[in-house]
């Protein structure tokens, strides 16, 4: 898979050039050992596997002997396995002022990551690889970062082929786990079946003692089904027939895993009565599509749920945009008591892009209307629109315009 170029590549090399350890977390089978294996090509750096049980041992056991072991530069693969490494990790930072001397692959789990944070602190750049992206798909790399401004979309428009709802919902439906790529419907769905069977459930064991793996996945198809929508535990629970607290335990752990992703709520002093709710979504819509039992492309893209997974679609790849660019950004949503919905705000530099989503290639520009909500607050309001199907990105006033999904 190493002639696909992953956007984080830059990210990655930029920061182990600064922080003297670089932890890449993510799902399973994303691509982060041989993402880190490629770059390393050339490299005089030692390579080790946690998932191997003897230097799995010998990490939990014995740090120095460890290391005294597989010298750095290193690159540890599955680092999760072996949290007391990093008590020694750290020594060894302070011993040598060469950057980039670890680097580290895990999975994005909440205790992993609490303890890298606080053990770590300074010398640590913590990144993450999603599955791949629309844009990785299609190699194409953006010269500029994602503003939503007319001239950002056009210098865009020019290096990409024409919006096309068959080869979006092809990246929808297939999802972008590497090795389903170039598989066929049914390779690919013998693959997601291992995935959840093998990876998932081993890791859901280990990491947070789930043993009824029918009721777990009833749950999982449960999550997949409620995709898109405000997060609601009673539902969950009684899908997969256990307690509201359990599903909440579940969904926190699918959350660490990085199978799902919760989109927070905009909370902001001026603007009352707001939903404390997240919104439900998949970090790779092929898993929510494979769950969820589409078993082609088309009946997906014409079934009831398409407007569902189109969402997903956008605000799963909004994140691999940002988080592989060079600025920050907070992502959320916003739901008035009033039930008045706006499905993203993206937040940076005390700026708000507000965003409706819609599958439809003509959408109402009326909906836009909805972004005034802003004007009672504090808050300036940046360049926005609708991401749809639409062929080029046209504007509807100064600020707003019909946005190709195509382009972020």
């Amino acid at each position: 898979m190493n002639c696909i170029h992953r956007h984080l590549e830059r990210k990655l090399m930029h920061m182990s050039e600064f922080f003297k350890a670089v932890l890449v977390t993510g799902a399973r089978q994303v691509g982060k050992t041989t993402l880190l294996k490629h770059l390393a090509t050339g490299q005089n750096r030692t390579y080790v596997s946690l998932e191997h049980k003897m230097a799995r041992e010998l990490a939990q056991t014995d740090p120095v002997l460890f290391f005294q072991t597989y010298k750095p530069p290193i690159l540890i693969d599955e680092v999760q396995h072996a949290p007391e490494l990093f008590e020694r990790i750290k020594t060894l930072c302070d011993e040598s002022e060469e950057p980039g001397r670890f680097w580290l692959t895990g999975s994005q789990q909440y205790q992993m990551m609490k303890k890298a944070r606080e053990t770590l602190a300074g010398r640590v750049g913590i990144l993450t690889l999603y599955s791949l992206s629309q844009t990785e798909k299609a190699d194409v790399v953006f010269p500029n970062d994602l503003d939503f401004s007319l001239s950002c979309l056009q210098a865009r428009q020019a290096l990409v082929s024409q919006n096309d709802v068959v080869a979006v919902f092809e990246h929808i439906w297939r999802g972008g786990m590497p090795q389903v790529l170039y598989a066929d419907a049914e390779q690919r769905q013998e693959y997601y079946d291992a995935y959840i069977n093998t990876f998932l459930m081993r890791d859901v064991t280990e990491l947070g003692g789930v043993t009824d793996s029918l009721r777990f996945g009833k749950f999982l198809t449960a999550c997949a089904a409620l995709t898109g929508e405000q997060l609601n535990y009673k539902t969950l629970a009684e899908a997969a027939d256990i307690s509201p607290p359990t599903a909440k335990e579940w969904l926190q752990l699918l959350e660490g895993l990085s199978i799902v992703y919760l989109l927070r709520p905009y909370a902001n002093n001026a603007l009352k009565r707001l939903t404390k709710t997240p919104k439900l979504y998949f970090c790779d819509t092929g898993l929510a599509a494979h769950l969820s039992l589409w078993l082609t492309r088309e009946t997906l893209m014409n079934g009831a749920a398409s407007g569902h997974f189109f969402e997903n679609y956008v605000v799963a790849e909004l994140p691999k945009s940002y988080s592989y660019a060079p600025s920050k950004v907070k992502m959320t949503y916003y739901r008035d008591s009033n039930a008045k919905e706006i499905d993203v705000f993206i937040e940076e530099n005390n700026s708000v892009h507000p965003l409706e989503i819609k599958k439809s290639a003509s959408p109402d520009r009326r909906d836009v209307k909805k972004f005034a909500v802003l004007e009672k607050s504090a808050v300036q309001t940046g360049a926005g629109g609708i991401i749809c199907m639409c062929e080029e990105a046209i504007p509807m006033d100064p600020r707003n315009c019909f946005i190709p999904c195509n382009l972020i």
